[in-house]
This record gives structure tokens, sequence and C-alpha cells, in this order.
């Protein structure tokens, strides 16, 4: 690390730095940028858990997971779930399904998933 790096981290915004963190995190995996996620496309996207909250659907309690890789962020939602060991806030997740467009987010309704250990 150089000196114009160490000046360029003192500089920079912390969100800034997170993100390029994650970035680097989770390149080379084969996956898809959460920023690059379409629609109604199956995707491989992976990212850090950012929060979790478990809301109703229908009656029916749905664990919400919040996954964000420094490009965008994601939610995996697993019906029926109240939670899932294992998925804890700043885990390393790799979540695979089809994304479609829910109230401004990007929803995955029960995706496959991976942890990935620190």
């Amino acid at each position: 690390m150089g000196i114009r790096d160490i000046a360029r981290r003192f500089k920079a915004d912390a969100s800034d730095l997170d993100s390029e963190r994650l970035q680097q995190r989770f390149n080379g995996l084969g996956l898809t940028p959460i920023g690059e996620l379409a629609c109604r496309e199956r995707a491989r996207v992976g990212g850090e858990v950012k929060r979790m909250t478990v809301a109703p659907r229908q009656g029916i309690p749905s664990f919400e997971v919040v996954v964000g890789d420094g490009t965008g962020t994601a939610v995996a939602v697993f019906t029926g779930r109240r939670s899932i060991a294992g998925v804890e806030n700043g885990r390393g997740i790799v979540i695979e399904g089809v994304a479609r467009e829910e109230r401004g987010r990007r929803i995955m309704l029960n995706p496959a998933y991976t942890l990935i250990s620190s």
C-alpha cells in the first residue's frame, strides 16, 4: 500500500470504503453484481447480510434478509420461517433464484442459499 492509497483512504467517505471492501470480498466467485440484477431471470448473487426482519405476508410469517454487495441490495424472502440458523448480520451469503421488483426493491422468494465463512 503506497502513500497515495493511504491518502485516498483518509479522504474517502466510510460508505465508499465499505462498498469497495464488499466488492473485493465477493469478486471472483462468479456472481452477478446486485446492481446489475435483472428481473425474471435466474441469477446468483452474494453479499453480506445487512438487515433481517420477520414480516407477515398474507398471514404467513416470512423471514426477510437484506443482502448488500457494494453495488446494491437485494432481499431474500423465506416464507413460513422466522429464522435460519447461521444467518446473522455481517455474515457472507450467496443466494440463487429469480428476482422480481416489489415496492422498489429486488426480491427473491425462497432462494437457494449458501453461507460463506468469514
